[in-house]
Formats: structure tokens, sequence, C-alpha cells
């Protein structure tokens, strides 16, 4: 099964393990709901699905590591951030976003699973293998299934093997390792700044904690 594979299989058992309570509760993503954020889950979907079935015949510009422009500050800027919620409150109750989301997300597994890794396509101006933008894939959604059980303890985490090439990825984007002692999980949301780090992670980090957070965009 393709990392790909895993993570949006694991994404899509957390969104269908979300209790009708849950989807009102705040996620990973500073002032978005589980509501909000699912719905970003349905653009991801949609962005993966287009991006699959949009070829391309130049050579590649971007690879899984550059296809991330690092930066600072907010990591979902308004105007994105209040469509999203204006859009997942027009869904209503959970049961329609969830079925919107559901099929979404299997559709974009089935393509990743049918799609030639050689193959280039284009997305956001640039051109990359079909390898890449789905390696890519694996970080953006590792990071969100995060941000989706951040406040659900009895939730399950994203699998070891995602959690993992994220973050590898999101150190070969920084182009330092994250030390050890800060476990996948730990690694990710204290890079991404889903939360700040402790005392002695900040000394783990050494002199890569002024270069935190950053936001991958």
């Amino acid at each position: 099964m393709l990392p790909f594979t895993r993570a949006v299989t694991a994404l899509q058992d957390a969104v269908d393990a979300l209790g009708d309570e849950d989807w009102e509760r705040p996620s990973g993503c500073t002032g978005w709901l589980v509501r909000d954020l699912v719905c970003h889950l349905t653009i991801g979907a949609q962005d993966v699905l287009v991006t699959l079935v949009t070829p391309q015949d130049a050579a590649p510009t971007v690879d899984a590591v550059s296809y991330w422009r690092v930066g600072a500050g907010e990591e979902h800027p308004d105007p994105h951030g209040r469509l999203v919620a204006r859009l997942a409150a027009a869904y209503g109750r959970p049961g329609a976003l969830r079925h919107h989301v559901d099929d979404l997300l299997a559709a974009a597994g089935r393509a990743a699973e049918l799609a030639d890794p050689g193959a280039r396509v284009g997305t956001q101006g640039e051109t990359l293998t079909v390898r890449d933008f789905l390696d890519a894939y694996v970080l953006e959604w590792t990071v969100h299934h995060l941000d989706l059980v951040a406040h659900l303890p009895a939730a399950a985490d994203p699998p070891a093997e995602t959690l993992a090439a994220s973050r590898a990825l999101l150190e070969a984007v920084l182009g330092a390792p994250v030390p050890p002692s800060l476990a996948d999980p730990d690694a990710l949301r204290v890079v991404t700044g889903r939360r700040a780090p402790t005392a002695a992670e900040r000394e783990d980090l050494g002199p890569l904690a002024v270069r935190l957070p950053v936001s991958l965009g």
C-alpha cells in the first residue's frame, strides 16, 4: 500500500469515527473547528483528483521537497480561513459533510493507486511527478490528521509509517534533522507551530529553535 493510501485511509477512518459533538470542538488549526478542518479536507481531496488528471509534458519544476515553500505567519490566512468556515457551516448537520468528505477521500485514494508514479502532472503553476505529488500530500494529510485529533484524546493518531515519512520529508524541507528526543507527532506539531516547544525541547532543538515555527504553503 502506498504511504499516500495509508495516510488517506487513516484520515478517512478518523473522520468516520467522529461523534456528532466532536464536529464543534476546536481542531489543531488555530481558529478552525473540527468541522472547518474536515471541510478543508474536501478541498484537498478535490485538489488531488484534479491534479492527477492534469498531465504535463514539461520537465518537473519541483519535487516533493521543493513543492513546499517554507515561510512564517498564519497557517490559514484569510480569505481562505473565512471561506472554509462559511462552507463548513453551510453543510448544517455533520451528516452531509461526512458523506461528502468520505466520498472524496475514498476517490482520492483509489485515483492514487491507479496513477502512474512516473507520470508528470501540474498543480499551482508547477510540474512534478505523481510520486512526488503524492509524497508531498502524505505530509499534508498526516499533519491534518494530527490537527483533527488534537482535542480528541480517545482518537487514533496517524499510522507510524506516515508519521515517519512526514517527519523525513519535513526534515528535508528544513534542511536539518529534528532531534530524536521529539517523537514524530511532537516533531510535526512543534515544527509547524501547532504547539510551542517545551523548555527541554527548545534546548534539544538548539539553533533550529530560532527558525520555528514554519508554515508550509
